[in-house]
């Protein structure tokens, strides 16, 4: 497995375990990406797995698409969570309390680990590398 691929590898399976850390905090309760939106973590998980495969087989081109593709997910992810936050209480009618019950929801360290996976994959295709790693079984 070339050292590219691996990062690669790393980077994918950090946004397999992103999927499930904890995204947004209201005082009560914490939120992952999962239970936050199902069919986006399904998605973000469905792509993980597909760059996993694609990494296990060596196949650069779709490791680089897939890489890519994260990296625009989590992009969209994040502002879909900005917009979440920003008008999940706007149906109260009293705009101060509203901003302020907004004010309360923030960002955890889940965002932390689904960038860094996304970044990782994106640095492993970017890395010319022609070193392998030699297993000795």
């Amino acid at each position: 497995m070339r050292i590219s691929s691996f990062i690669s590898f790393v980077g994918f399976i950090m946004i397999i375990v992103a999927t499930f850390c904890p995204i947004l905090h209201f005082s009560i309760f914490n939120q992952t990406m999962y239970q936050l939106n199902k069919p986006y973590g399904l998605v973000f998980l469905l792509i993980a797995v597909v760059g996993i495969i694609a990494t296990v087989f060596s196949n650069i081109k779709l490791i680089s698409l897939i890489a890519w593709i994260t990296l625009g997910l989590t992009i969209i992810f994040y502002i879909a969570a900005l917009f979440r936050i920003h008008t999940s209480f706007s149906f109260i009618p009293f705009h101060s309390l509203a901003g302020y019950l907004s004010d309360k929801i923030r960002f955890k360290w889940g965002w932390y680990v689904l960038c860094i996976g996304s970044v990782l994959a994106i640095v492993g295709v970017l890395s010319n590398r022609k070193n392998n790693i030699k297993l000795d079984v």
